[in-house]
């Protein structure tokens, strides 16, 4: 085999790779924010009681999970949550929620 095609190869391989690595990292962030949904509703579409995460500002999203993480901002549970996260998680938390479309709440209808 020569130099070339041996190099070509490299390249190949190392391209493969990394959409690997992109997929695990996006699935990754999905399982993450999956997590969130107890609280703040499918996607981050909060039905009420906490704050609504979808559409959010990344840049909000960001400094306020670092402020929770460093306990700069109270919380009851958050800073534990926060905590558990790295930087760059945040990070990739602040892009996926900021790409999830906010949704109205719907109410269930009381059965009379």
């Amino acid at each position: 085999m020569q130099k070339h095609d041996m190099t070509w190869m490299l390249l190949i391989s190392l391209m493969a790779f990394g959409s690997a690595n992109a997929e695990d990292d996006a699935i990754h962030i999905r399982t993450l924010a999956a997590s969130c949904a107890a609280c703040h509703g499918t996607n981050g579409n909060s039905v009420g009681g906490t704050p609504v995460l979808a559409g959010l500002d990344q840049g909000h999203f960001t400094s306020q999970m670092l402020a929770f993480r460093s306990g700069e901002r109270a919380s009851t549970v958050m800073h534990r949550h926060a905590k558990g996260l790295t930087p760059a998680e945040i990070e990739q938390l602040a892009h996926y929620f900021a790409a999830q479309p906010r949704t109205a709440a719907i109410t269930p209808t009381p059965v009379e």
